[in-house]
């Protein structure tokens, strides 16, 4: 994981889906996107000549396979109250504990994404949270969690500190096994759909006061 193991050794993943899970279908997506463009480039070779195949190649595999590349690359962690964020070249890191925003975002489609993004002035990063269809969904671990609540509640900011209790609403609906209808994540989407408000829309200080009670 980059510059994870240069950090604090308490460092906590904050990465919704395993490296181990996403990692090895990203690297076969790029080796196909170079394999396709190897093809069809020989193949515009043969009649245009091998420097237009090699462009035509070179156009049809590197968009992709850079894409793929770079997104195994990206890894988010926190060490004590600051939230790395690598996007597979460089890091970008907010302490929690000054933030001066703190937003609870909603993206709602046939896959559902929850969100919370915190800035402290100069820079901003989202922590995606769950993931959910029609059929379940994934959540962020019980860790962290626990640990961004932490973060959040360490500061003065007024949002943030609601943005803990919503999830640590979250974490004690996770303890006894609560069904998605119980849990404010999913209340979440489920306020943003029945509000109308698709694609994305932010949830107010209230409305993530009422999605913890």
């Amino acid at each position: 994981m980059p510059h994870l193991a240069t950090g604090d050794a308490g460092a906590v993943e904050l990465d919704l889906i395993p490296a181990h899970l996403i990692v090895p279908r990203l690297r076969r997506l790029a080796m196909g996107a170079v394999g396709v463009g190897v093809v069809v480039g020989l193949i515009v070779g043969l009649f245009a000549g091998p420097g237009v195949g090699m462009l035509v190649a070179a156009i049809i595999a590197l968009p992709t396979a850079v894409s793929a590349l770079l997104a195994s690359r990206r890894r988010m962690w926190m060490c004590g109250t600051v939230i790395h964020a690598h996007s597979g070249v460089r890091t970008k890191s907010v302490d929690v504990a000054h933030a001066v925003t703190a937003e609870l975002i909603v993206r709602s489609g046939r896959v559902s994404q929850v969100a919370l993004q915190v800035g402290d002035g100069k820079r901003q990063v989202a922590v995606p949270l769950a993931l959910y269809t029609d059929d379940g969904g994934r959540e962020l671990e019980v860790l962290p969690l626990r640990a961004l609540a932490d973060g959040l509640v360490s500061g003065e900011l007024a949002p943030a500190v609601a943005m803990s209790a919503a999830l640590i609403g979250q974490l004690r609906c996770e303890a006894r096994g609560a069904g998605l209808e119980e849990r404010p994540l999913y209340r979440a989407v489920r306020l943003a759909r029945d509000a109308n408000r698709i694609p994305r829309t932010v949830l107010t200080d209230d409305e993530v006061v009422r999605i913890s009670e």
